[in-house]
């Protein structure tokens, strides 16, 4: 179950200011040693240690091909690239330089197969969440959960964020 709150645009320079949008709530960020347990969980004849040696040798691996200048591709997951990081353009090819042109590289991961917001959207169920005294709780009224990537009506349908500044719409990120 994906649970989202709704917030306002309040950047007065943007188109959609006074807009309101969707944002999914983030319940928890799951560690290497935890997805390593959860694997292990699922019937599997691999403890949690061979499963969390085998994801960070497979962590190493990825950084290290990227490095050489390769993409590496996991079916089902993501395409994981490197991107430069440019600070401003040069005036001519001569007065390039890595230091002042470049400002670093970012990875990126573009999802494939069956993370693929294609793919994702059919099986995605949204329930509006809100923050009432601090703490997150799910809204039980009048916007229940929906399926198959419908939007919930009490949002207007409106589920892409506007002008946000978020990558709502999967791909890549440039942050």
């Amino acid at each position: 179950m994906v649970r989202y709150i709704l917030k306002q645009i309040k950047i007065t320079s943007s188109k959609s200011y006074g807009k309101w949008f969707a944002k999914n709530v983030v319940e928890e960020t799951i560690t290497l040693d935890g997805l390593a347990e959860h694997m292990s969980n699922h019937n599997s004849p691999y403890s949690k240690g061979v499963i969390k040696g085998l994801l960070t040798d497979m962590v190493g691996c990825i950084k290290e091909l990227l490095l050489e200048g390769k993409n590496v591709k996991i079916d089902d997951l993501a395409i994981f690239s490197l991107a430069i990081k440019n600070k401003l353009s040069a005036n001519t090819e001569e007065e390039f330089s890595i230091s002042k042109n470049i400002e670093g590289v970012k990875l990126r991961a573009r999802a494939t197969g069956e993370l693929m917001s294609k793919s994702l959207n059919l099986e995605a169920t949204m329930k509006r969440a809100q923050y009432i005294n601090g703490k997150l709780t799910t809204d039980t009224g009048g916007n229940g959960a929906t399926g198959g990537g419908t939007t919930d009506p009490g949002n207007g349908g409106n589920t892409s964020g506007g002008d946000n500044g978020g990558n709502t719409g999967g791909g890549d990120s440039d942050e």
